[in-house]
Order: structure tokens, then sequence, then C-alpha cells
């Protein structure tokens, strides 16, 4: 929609206007070029080298006062301002790279967790700090069904968790491991940590949150990630040994509210997961409608054959539907008090992620054989949007847990 006037009722201002014209012009003059680059660099050690332009852009990322992202617009704007601008930031972001938007997004993010968790000893010792951040989560033997907290399995005793943590007087130990999908893994300089207390009759759910540094003694990385899509982000395991933890860095714990701190989790990354990949389908909608009126076959462009004109529409229909109902969902969390329930943030992220498959295959189709291959856009976008199926909670499992509170 046009940024002017109001948007479901929210005025739109002067400001709202700038910032989004501001990251649309440095999305595609350098998140789009620079996703691309990263892409195509085989190895993906490369991608996070001393030397890399992963690390320019993130220098250009921070000059346009982007970090905190929704947390940095002005103090002027109402929820719902911030709201639905942030929907229009993420959109632009991910439309030119969602795995460099995910990453960017994570830098400095462990001081703001800290303070939303009321822990102001741990913030101001991250704010002192100049890093990236990860959420360390999926584990090697445990992927969504760790954090179904709907799920009699997550109670279960005899399901053993991969990482680990007991009580050590006013510290904490941690051992095990966290899997190769942790977001920034190799690069970050902290984490917030979720780890299930060892021996707990309680399984998974009896836990606890952390925000920690991850130079303290005993913890080491592994090797980043090689993966078909969303190369520009990083991905690496990181492994805990004896790894002692002060107090300050422990968030909450206990099986009261560990479940509950994973419900509002979830329910904050999947509303984000369909803001972010309502951008990825718009992108592929976008570069599949201008090849079609570029493109001749027939005599005429793609876009007068009737077959071409059909399928642009179904793709345009599915785009509009998931950002409609994605904004939705994303203005009622932030301006209900409580925010949404658990089944409607569910449905944003399926609603988005599907979107951004269904329209980048249908993206591909359009191109023909050229959308197979690697100098058009459309190949890196399918491949990025099938990643979303997975990430942050596979949706077929995230749809179950949904259901549990229809």
């Amino acid at each position: 929609p046009s940024m002017s006037g109001s948007y479901l009722g929210i005025e739109i201002n002067d400001e709202m206007v700038a910032i989004h014209e501001t990251v649309k012009r440095f999305a595609e003059d350098v998140i789009r070029p620079l996703g691309i680059e990263l892409d195509k660099m085989h190895d993906p050690e490369d991608v996070i080298a001393k030397g890399s332009p992963l690390w320019r852009g993130l220098d250009q990322y921070r000059e346009i006062g982007l970090v905190g992202q929704d947390q940095a617009y002005g103090p002027d704007l109402s929820p719902a301002q911030r709201a639905l601008l942030h929907c229009m930031v993420l959109e632009d972001m991910c439309a030119a790279d969602v795995g460099l938007n995910i990453t960017y997004s994570l830098f400095n993010c462990a001081a703001m967790t800290a303070r939303n968790f009321g822990r102001e000893e741990a913030a101001q010792f991250f704010d002192q700090r100049d890093e990236v951040c990860c959420l360390a989560v999926t584990e090697p033997n445990h992927g969504t069904d760790q954090v179904a907290f709907t799920e009699p399995s997550y109670f279960d005793a005899r399901i053993s968790i991969d990482c680990k943590v007991r009580k050590d007087g006013d510290d904490y130990i941690i051992n095990g491991q966290k899997s190769s999908w942790v977001s920034t893994g190799t690069i970050a300089g902290a984490a917030i940590l979720f780890a299930s207390f060892d021996g707990s009759d309680r399984g998974a759910a009896d836990g606890a949150c952390f925000v920690l540094p991850l130079d303290l003694p005993g913890i080491t990385k592994g090797k980043p990630l090689d993966k078909m899509g969303i190369r520009s982000l990083n991905q690496g395991g990181i492994f805990f040994d004896e790894v002692r933890v002060p107090a300050r860095f422990m968030m909450m714990e206990g099986p009261d509210v560990y479940p509950l701190v994973w419900e509002y989790t979830l329910r904050d990354a999947n509303i984000a997961m369909g803001q972010m990949f309502t951008g990825v389908a718009r992108s592929a909608y976008d570069y599949a409608l201008q090849y079609s009126r570029e493109r001749v076959q027939g005599g005429v462009p793609l876009i007068e054959h009737q077959n071409v004109k059909s399928r642009l529409y179904n793709m345009f229909l599915k785009v509009e539907m998931a950002r409609s109902h994605v904004r939705q969902v994303a203005i009622t969390n932030a301006t209900q008090e409580g925010g949404v329930a658990f089944q409607h943030a569910v449905s944003a992220k399926l609603a988005g992620t599907h979107a951004a498959f269904d329209v980048a295959n249908d993206a591909i189709q359009a191109f023909g054989g050229y959308g197979l291959c690697r100098e058009y856009p459309v190949e890196k976008i399918f491949r990025d949007a099938r990643a979303s199926l997975i990430a942050d909670g596979e949706n077929s499992m995230l749809a179950i847990m949904a259901a549990s509170r229809l």
C-alpha cells in the first residue's frame, strides 16, 4: 500500500514515511546485492571471514540506525504505528535478503533481552559489549519437540535433553550441545540459551533461560553449516563443557514459568517469521511480474497469455492475503493487553512462510527453465523460502501445538 494517509485506521506520519524510504533504499542498494554475493560463496567460512563484505554491510546497517529495529524507531510513534512500520521495514529488508536481516537484527540484542526479563545488572554488562547475539535452542537430537510445551512429551522425564544445567551454589553449570542450526552461532559473542535441568522429573519443562557471554571457559563452537538456503545467515553448533555461569546471567528458571517463557518466545518469533517471509513472497512475485512483462513468447509478452496472467494473479493474491493477515496479527499483538494468543501467532508464521514457498515456486514456473539457473534471482528466493517451513518451529508441529489451544 502507499505510504501515505492511513492503513487499517493507523495514521502514517512523515516520520514513518522517512524511515520507510530510507530502509527501502538501503535494502535495494546494499542488502540485495550483498545477499546475492554472499549466497554465491562456496565455503560458508568465507561468508564470515574477517574481510567478508558481511561486516561492511553490518557497519552500514548500524550507520542508518537500524540496530534494535523496532526499538530504534522514534519515541513519538504509537504502539500501532511502531508495529505497522516494523512490518514494512521487515518486508523491505527481507524482500532484499532474509538471511542478512536475521543476522543484523541479532546484533547487540543481548542487553535488550536481559532488560525485558528485568535483569538490569546483566543488561548493563552487555551494554559494554559490541557483538552479535544468537538464540541457542535446537539440539542434535531435538528440534521443535523440545519446545512443544502443549504436548505430553515435553513433560516426559524419560526423554533426555542434549543441553543440561545443574545448580552449584549460586552458579549454574551447563553441559551439552546446541546443534548446527543456531543462527549466528559461530560468530556470536552472546547467547540467549535455553537448557533443561539434569535429572528433573518434569522433563524438558523444567529448565532455565540464560543470556550469557560466549567467552566463558568451557564454551567452544563448531564449523559454519553449509546449507541449501539462507546462505548469508551463519549457523553453527555451540558446545558446553562444565561451563560455570554466574547467577546474574540467569533470566528465569523452573517448571512453573519455563513453559510460559517458551510460549511468549515462540509467539514473538512466529510473528516475526510471518513478517519476514511475507517480504520474501513479495520479492518472488515482483520478479515474476517484471519478467512476464519483458519476456516475449508466441509473439507477445508472457503476461498477455491467459495462463500466465492467471498464475500472476494467484501469486498476487497469496502475497496480499499473507501481508494483511500478518500485519493484523502483529499490530494486535502490539496493542492488545497481553498480546495475541499463541494460535494466532502461529497462523502468522504459517501464512507468511507458506506464501513465500508457494509464490517462489510459482515464480520459478513463470521463468521456465531460466528459473532453475543461478544467474536469475528466483532460484535463490526459492531456496530461502524452503528453509522457512522448518525454522523457528517446523510448521506442521507448530500447527499441532496451536490446535491444542483452539
